[in-house]
C-alpha cells in the first residue's frame, strides 16, 4: 500500500475500529474500502525503448499485435485475459525483459513501455541481446521447465472435441456415433473430449442418466476404438444443489464479505465457486475426479473456466480470510491439472514450464481468425506455454456451424485451418469435417490429420526437448534467426529447430516465403538456397514446409 493510502486509511477509520459495538458487517465494509484504496495505490514505471527495440508478452491473445507497435492500449492483467493465458512478463528483441510477481497494467506509447503496478518490485533486466536470449534468461529465473510432459498422445495424434457437434446435448449415443465416424472416415483416433453438460449440474460428477445410460460401457467402447477419453469440468458449483450445501458447510467455497459463498457470474449463469487456495478443497476436488476415473475409466479432464475476470472483486474472501489477487485463483485452478497427465486449459497465470496443455481460446469462423492462430501460438510459447493447441479447426464458435450444408460453406477455410494445425504441437477437431465438406475438401483435411500423425514422433521429440530446456516448440523467425529483418513475419514459424512451416492463411493460392540463410528442402523434395524471399504456388492440397539441411 502506498504510505499515503495507508495514512488515509488509518486516519479515517481507526476511530471507528475502536468502537466496541461496531457491527461485523460495517467492519467488513471498511476493510473492503481499504482494499479499494490499495488497488488504486499504483507505481508508475516508464521504460524508454532503445533504438529498434520492440516488445512481446503479457497476454497470449495479444499475439497478433506482437511485436507491439508504437501504440498499444492499456491491458490490465488483473481483470483481462481475453480468453487465454496471461503472464507478468514482457521481453524485447534487444535482450531486455520485465517480470513481476504481481499483475500490472501495461501499454505502449510512442514505442515506449508504460506500466502501472501495485508493487514497485518490477525487474528490468538484460538477459542478452536478442529475443531468444531475453526469453531464456527470464524463463530460467522465473518459470523453468518441470521436465515433465502431458501425456505423449497429445503430440502424436489429433484430438476431437464434441462441443461443435453436440453443444449442450452431450449424450452417449451421439458421442459414440461421432467417434465411429472419425474412424469410418479414415481419421486417426486420438483423444476425444466430451464437453459441457454431460453432468447432472455444475459441481456434480455423475453422468446424466437419461443421456448416458451406461457411461462405463461408452468409455470402454471408445477405448476399444483407440481413443483416450477426457471430460469437461469447471470450478463452479450450482447454487442450492446438494453439492453447494455440502461444500459450504465444509468451507470449500470462495466467500464474499458477508462470509457466505460468493455467487460468480460466468458464461453459463451464476454459480458458487470452489476456493482452490484451500488445500483441503483442492484435495477434495482431486479425489472426486479420481473417483470418476476409477468408476468409468476416464483418462483425464478438460479444465474450463478459471479466467481472472471472474475473480476480480474486492469482496471475495479466500481461505484463511485472505483477499487475493484475481490471478491467484486462476493459478490455483491450473495447479489441479498437474495431478492428471491428460489435461487441457485455456486460462493460465504464471504456469509456464508446467506439464499443462493450453488451448487457444475459441475463435470465430473467419479468415481473420485463421490469421490469428500463428501469432497467438508464438505468443503462448514466449509466455512459457509450449504445450499448446491452436483452438479448434475452423474455430470454436458453434453458432457458425448450425444447420449448414456444404453448399453454404467456404470449405477452403476449413482446409487451410487444418493445415495450420497439422504441424503445430497439437491439432484439435470439433466440427465434423465429413458433415460439412465435399469429398475433395474432406480428403485434403484428412491428409492433414494423417500428416500430423506422421510427424508425431518428431513433434514429441520437440516437446521432450522443451521439457528439458524450456524453449518454445513454436518459434518465430525473429526468435530463431535474430536481427535479420524477420521481426514482422507472423505467418511462418519454426517447429523445433528442424522444420519451418509456411501455410496459406487467406483465400489465395500463392504466397511469399522467407527462407533464412542455409539450405532448405521443401515439402516437394526440392533443395532451395536460403537467405532470400520466394513466391510459391499453394494449391488446396499443399501445406508448404521446409526442412533445414
Amino acid at each position: 500500500m502506498h504510505q499515503r493510502s495507508l495514512n488515509l486509511f488509518t486516519y479515517s477509520f481507526t476511530p471507528l475500529l475502536l468502537k466496541k459495538n461496531m457491527h461485523q458487517r460495517s467492519l467488513t465494509l471498511i476493510f473492503a474500502l481499504a482494499l479499494a484504496l490499495v488497488s488504486h495505490a499504483q507505481h508508475i514505471i516508464d521504460i524508454k525503448s532503445q533504438p529498434g527495440e520492440r516488445w512481446w508478452g503479457g497476454a497470449t491473445a495479444l499475439g497478433s499485435k506482437m511485436p507491439f507497435a508504437k501504440e498499444l492500449s492499456p491491458f490490465n492483467l488483473y481483470n483481462r485475459n481475453d480468453n487465454n493465458q496471461v503472464s507478468p512478463l514482457l521481453i524485447s528483441n534487444k535482450g531486455r525483459y520485465l517480470w513481476s510477481n504481481q499483475p500490472f497494467t501495461f501499454s505502449v506509447s510512442q514505442g515506449n513501455l508504460h506500466l502501472d503496478s501495485p508493487v514497485p518490485e518490477i525487474e528490468l533486466k538484460t538477459g542478452g541481446s536478442s529475443l531468444r536470449e531475453a526469453y531464456l534468461s527470464a524463463m530460467r529465473e522465473h518459470f523453468p521447465p518441470s521436465g515433465i510432459l502431458p501425456d505423449s498422445l497429445f503430440f502424436t495424434m489429433p484430438q476431437y472435441n464434441t462441443w461443435i457437434e453436440l453443444m449442450y446435448n452431450q449424450n452417449q449415443k451421439d458421442v459414440l456415433a461421432y467417434a465411429e465416424d472419425i474412424v469410418k472416415n479414415g481419421f486417426p483416433p486420438g483423444i476425444i473430449m466430451i464437453d459441457d453438460n454431460w453432468q447432472r449440474h455444475y459441481g456434480n460428477f455423475e453422468f446424466k442418466p437419461d443421456r448416458f445410460p451406461n457411461p462405463a460401457y461408452m468409455v470402454k467402447r471408445l477405448h476399444e476404438m483407440g481413443f483416450k477419453v477426457m471430460l469437461w469440468v469447471c470450478p463452479f458449483v450450482s447454487a442450492d444443489s446438494p453439492e453447494y450445501r455440502d461444500l459450504a458447510e465444509k468451507g470449500y467455497l470462495l466467500n464474499d464479505s458477508t462470509s457466505q459463498p460468493a455467487i460468480i457470474k460466468w458464461w453459463n449463469g451464476q454459480s458458487a465457486v470452489y476456493d482452490f487456495t484451500n488445500p483441503q478443497a483442492r484435495q477434495y476436488f482431486v479425489t472426486l475426479l479420481r473417483d470418476v476415473q476409477q468408476r468409468y475409466g476416464i483418462d483425464g479432464f478438460k479444465f474450463d473456466g478459471g479466467d481472472n475476470h471472474f475473480y476480480h472483486r474486492s469482496d471475495l474472501v479466500s481461505y484463511g480470510g485472505k483477499r487475493l489477487a484475481s490471478v491467484e485463483h486462476t493459478r490455483a485452478w491450473a495447479e489441479i491439472g498437474l495431478a492428471f497427465p491428460f489435461n487441457e486449459y485455456r486460462a493460465g497465470w504464471q504456469m509456464g514450464g508446467k506439464e499443462l496443455v493450453q488451448r487457444l481460446g475459441d475463435k470465430d469462423y473467419s479468415w481473420q481468425a485463421v490469421r490469428l492462430l500463428i501469432p497467438d501460438m508464438i505468443a503462448a510459447g514466449l509466455l512459457g506455454y509450449a504445450y499448446a493447441c491452436p483452438d479448434m479447426i475452423g474455430g470454436g464458435s458453434f453458432g457458425t456451424f448450425l444447420g449448414i450444408d456444404a453448399s453454404q460453406f467456404d470449405q477452403k477455410l476449413i482446409v487451410r485451418s487444418a493445415q495450420v494445425h497439422a504441424l503445430m504441437p497439437m491439432m484439435q477437431f470439433s466440427v465434423a469435417p465429413w458433415r460439412i465438406l465435399n469429398p475433395q475438401h474432406l480428403q485434403a483435411v484428412k491428409a492433414m490429420a494423417q500428416l500430423h500423425a506422421t510427424f508425431g514422433h518428431y513433434i514429441l521429440q520437440c516437446a521432450r526437448r522443451s521439457a528439458a530446456t524450456g524453449e518454445p516448440i513454436v518459434q518465430s523467425l525473429e526468435y530463431a534467426y535474430p536481427h535479420q529483418g524477420y521481426i514482422e513475419i507472423v505467418d511462418q514459424w519454426m517447429l523445433g529447430d528442424k522444420y519451418m512451416v509456411a501455410p496459406m492463411v487467406d483465400a489465395g493460392n500463392s504466397r511469399t516465403v522467407v527462407l533464412p540463410p542455409g539450405k532448405w528442402k521443401d515439402d516437394r523434395g526440392r533443395v532451395l538456397k536460403g537467405g532470400r524471399t520466394i513466391t510459391i504456388d499453394v494449391p488446396l492440397n499443399r501445406l508448404p514446409y521446409y526442412q533445414k539441411l
